[in-house]
């Protein structure tokens, strides 16, 4: 420091250009941390937002599926009073997307992927919709075409949904396999000579089967490589699928093999181990 002479002539102490310099630095970090400080609340706040959007849409899409699960018919448009009751929670999860597009533009997409759990779960609902509606399974543009431009779907998104998806349809079809609309088809003569009538899947009940089976078989021709992300949930998500589909089968063969003799309010047994193979 150096010294100088006021006008009253009393002395008077300067800072050196050392300590303005170091002055100056400490400054510049405090300023370096203020911006981390605000980087880190954003990013948490962001955070948050986005978790909770996606447990609103979880939600919503679980009403929207519990709504299908009234419906009694494939291949054929929803029901007037489903289809408007279900629009509402469409048009708000519509919403919902849209107002956290701005918190996943760029790399955000990929660092906020707390939002998955949100998508698959509408995947879920609207490809369970798709089915009921045309009885086929939606496909992965579809799905990007009715979400908000923004929303990015990945194939472990759209791959995980359709997992799920085969629950739904196992307890649509043990429904609809319970529901007793079985037919009878006249058979050959027995050695006694009597000629016997015995149950048979509706049309409608055949296909549920055919098309889960046919999804079985797709699903569990899927290879991932081990460094993807999605390897980690597939083999949890293969068993589920399989278990849901050999529901599915046992009550197909619960009619086929004693139809005749169930009686009226008859439900399928699905508590007993599967015995045939998953193919």
């Amino acid at each position: 420091m150096g010294t100088k002479r006021s006008w009253q002539g009393q002395p008077v102490i300067s800072e050196s250009k050392t300590d303005m310099d170091s002055s100056d630095s400490a400054s510049a970090t405090l300023c370096i941390f203020e911006n981390f400080r605000n980087e880190l609340d954003e990013h948490h706040d962001r955070r948050e937002r986005i978790i909770k959007t996606s447990r609103d849409i979880t939600a919503l899409s679980k009403k929207i599926i519990f709504a299908l699960q009234r419906v009694r018919s494939t291949n054929s448009p929803i029901p007037p009073k489903i289809a408007k009751e279900n629009q509402t929670r469409h048009d708000q999860i519509q919403t919902l997307f849209t107002n956290i597009v701005p918190d996943l533009t760029g790399i955000n997409a990929w660092r906020y992927r707390s939002i998955s759990g949100g998508i698959q779960e509408y995947i879920e609902a609207i490809s369970f919709e798709h089915y009921l509606c045309t009885q086929t399974l939606i496909t992965h543009a579809e799905i990007c075409e009715r979400l908000p431009a923004g929303i990015m779907v990945t194939e472990e998104d759209y791959l995980m949904g359709l997992f799920d998806l085969t629950g739904e349809m196992m307890r649509f079809a043990v429904l609809a396999l319970s529901s007793g609309n079985t037919s009878a088809t006249t058979t050959d003569t027995d050695s006694t000579g009597e000629t016997k009538q015995y149950p048979h899947l509706s049309p409608a009940q055949a296909d549920l089967v055919v098309d889960l089976r046919s999804m079985r078989a797709s699903f569990e021709e899927l290879t991932v490589p081990r460094k993807y992300n999605m390897l980690r949930d597939l083999h949890k998500k293969i068993d589920v699928m399989q278990s849901s589909v050999e529901k599915v089968e046992r009550a197909a063969y619960g009619i086929l093999v004693r139809g005749s003799e169930r009686p009226s309010g008859w439900t399928p047994d699905l508590s007993a181990p599967m015995e045939v193979e998953a193919s």
